[in-house]
């Protein structure tokens, strides 16, 4: 399987719009599963009958084929990058929901104790105590929902979307391994990328386990 580096050359500002639309579907799709999943998260966290029932639901969204979640949106949303969006934000709910209720429930009782007792509302706990602690179980959910949501971007040429899936159908169909060949390393450095970028915000964003280290 040979690389044509010419039609590469040729096409560096197709790979460009397609590269920066794969990554602003995956980048909003996560975004969107962050703002679901938090509140969602700090419920099932404390109200522990529905814990479960939160959790079942977003497993159950996610056992569903991916195109299968696509196609079932199109008459709600069409082909569009709604679509597109929209299936994969559900893809991120079970790991941004369980990470951050796993994230919130290892939070040390005593420290939530501490904070009740010098006088802090709960809202305040929460914001200043409970999610900063929590934050490297979130990040790792995060990150996960991040290459997942990248790699699943490529589904939604079924659609009419898919970013650089296009590259894929194109060569398929042509038989030109070369946009299959480019469409994959993009698809890869996007997530190696994106991953590194997480790993050094968390780093900016807990300070006190450099201090401990």
């Amino acid at each position: 399987m040979t690389l044509d580096w010419s039609w590469i050359s040729g096409h560096t500002d197709d790979l460009t719009t397609l590269t920066l639309s794969h990554l602003q579907a995956a980048l909003t799709a996560v975004l969107l599963g962050l703002l679901i999943s938090l509140p969602l998260a700090v419920v099932a966290h404390r109200v522990r009958p529905l814990r479960g029932f939160l959790l079942g639901i977003s497993n159950v969204l996610f056992t569903i084929p991916s195109i299968a979640i696509f196609v079932l949106l199109l008459p709600v949303s069409g082909l569009t990058r709604t679509t597109t969006v929209i299936g994969l934000t559900i893809y991120t709910l079970v790991v941004l929901l369980r990470n951050t209720v796993e994230g919130l429930d290892s939070v040390p009782l005593k420290t939530k104790e501490a904070a009740k007792a010098m006088g802090t509302r709960p809202l305040r706990t929460l914001l200043t105590v409970e999610l900063p602690l929590a934050l490297p179980v979130i990040m790792a959910g995060v990150r996960i929902a991040t290459v997942m949501s990248i790699s699943l971007v490529s589904v939604a040429t079924y659609i009419g979307d898919g970013g650089l899936g296009q590259l894929f159908t194109d060569g398929f169909q042509r038989n030109f391994p070369t946009p299959v060949i480019a469409g994959v390393a993009l698809t890869i450095l996007l997530a190696v990328a994106a991953d590194a970028l997480l790993v050094a915000l968390q780093y900016v964003l807990t300070p006190w386990k450099r201090r401990r280290a």
